[in-house]
């Protein structure tokens, strides 16, 4: 083998492992790159999750307002109903102590 033929085999070979090099680097990349398509459709998978998250915050705060006024209604009601049943109990016992004076009055022009 001379100097020609050495030198020709060497480039032969340099330029195989290169090209195995190039195609090993194209391959690698081919399975790890994201396309622009897909990042595109994270990015709006992302701002979607964001929107729904925030919507989910605004409903979570609008029924603890909600509940925060029903408990607050249902408390006025309770005590309304509490000051009418003792309003009513004063009553009863007020109609019931004048039918009694009714009563012992009717029994004395009576006699």
């Amino acid at each position: 083998m001379n100097r020609t033929e050495f030198i020709i085999a060497t480039a032969i070979v340099l330029f195989v492992a290169f090209c195995m090099g190039w195609f090993a680097n194209w391959l690698v990349h081919r399975f790890v790159r994201v396309k622009s398509s897909d990042v595109g459709e994270l990015e709006r998978l992302a701002q979607e999750l964001h929107e729904a998250e925030e919507t989910r915050d605004q409903a979570i705060t609008y029924l603890q307002q909600r509940e925060a006024e029903l408990t607050n209604q249902l408390s006025q009601t309770e005590a309304e109903l509490s000051a009418t049943m003792e309003g009513l109990r004063e009553a009863r016992y007020e109609a019931e102590h004048l039918r009694m004076h009714l009563e012992r009055v009717a029994e004395r022009t009576a006699e």
